[in-house]
């Protein structure tokens, strides 16, 4: 396929994501089955966000220390809780919750070969969502989580089994695959860090911009008082923040690499892409709290093209998903 022909693709998919409907398998990510009476008293005290109160939301897993382990989503199935994680890192996570379990009702299992998460993504999601339905089996019940970003939508966790046929009827009803590409350009517009790519295990959630993950009404979890000190002591001040990044230039810069003030490095940008809704070279970048002003000028550490810290998100969020 011709670099027009891949750019003409990626335009149709970002315009069904924002105006019809897309869908993709979120094959980067893995999930995670917590069974047992005491599961989600249990989570609730490991986890960031209050996931006894809710039963869908995002949380992150810390060390002591307030450092990442891992971002999630959970999922309350009534039955179970699903764990959605980096594919990468659900055998390992599966294992180190297993390790933590003691006296308490609770059972973890990696069960990322045998449930999928399919993402549908646009103002028609409610429609794709019905065309899921109308492919599974009669008395075969999914679960489904809301989505708000990188665009208004539903990932829904399909059994492998199911799984093709899912997507055949999706493509039957007219909706249109979400290539990988797009769905990346969407969401560094969208401003949202990727574990692993834009945030690691040096990193405080806050740095990131993850207040979203953070329940800060519920009891303890582990690595709170970090959390809570940065809140109450330091007014959210952290030493370093996410940041957008707007580029001169057409050709998207290679990352990760440094970025420089002076020549002398304050940060580091992770991911770049071409925006289809800018027409703009874009990134997000970590950098030191005294340059992640708007309006700040930086530059990548190879190359000669120019950069200047924007606010996030890049493009505001489309309207949510009716019926997802």
């Amino acid at each position: 396929m011709t670099n027009q022909n891949t750019s003409e693709a990626a335009a149709l998919a970002h315009k069904a994501a924002r105006s019809g409907v897309a869908f993709r398998h979120r094959h980067e990510q893995g999930v995670l089955r917590v069974t047992g009476a005491d599961r989600r008293a249990w989570l609730n005290g490991l986890l960031t966000n209050d996931v006894l109160t809710e039963t869908s939301c995002y949380a992150a897993w810390l060390t002591p220390q307030g450092r990442m382990i891992t971002d999630m989503f959970v999922v309350d199935t009534g039955a179970g809780t699903l764990l959605e994680v980096p594919a990468v890192l659900a055998g390992e996570l599966a294992r180190r919750l297993d390790g933590l379990i003691f006296a308490e009702d609770v059972r973890v299992a990696d069960v990322s070969a045998d449930v999928l998460a399919l993402e549908l993504c646009g103002p028609g999601t409610g429609f794709g969502l019905d065309s899921v339905r109308h492919s599974l089996p009669a008395d075969l019940r999914v679960s489904l989580r809301a989505v708000s970003l990188p665009a208004p939508g539903a990932v829904v966790y399909v059994p492998a089994q199911q799984f093709a046929g899912a997507l055949e009827a999706l493509t039957h009803a007219g909706a249109t695959p979400l290539d990988d590409e797009t769905a990346e350009i969407l969401r560094v517009e969208a401003g949202v860090p990727r574990f692993l790519v834009d945030m690691n295990e040096d990193t405080i959630p806050l740095e990131a911009g993850l207040d979203r993950a953070i329940s800060h009404t519920k009891g303890c979890y582990v690595g709170q008082e970090i959390i809570v000190r940065i809140r109450d002591r330091a007014h959210g001040r952290v030493a370093r923040q996410l940041v957008g990044l707007r580029l001169d230039g057409a050709d998207v810069p290679e990352v990760p690499q440094a970025v420089l003030s002076d020549g002398r490095q304050v940060g580091r940008m992770t991911s770049a892409v071409r925006s289809v809704a800018l027409d703009a070279v874009i990134a997000l970048a970590t950098v030191h709290r005294d340059f992640s002003a708007a309006g700040t000028s930086l530059m990548p550490e190879t190359g000669d093209t120019a950069a200047v810290v924007v606010p996030l998100p890049f493009v505001a969020p489309a309207p949510d998903a009716p019926g997802s």
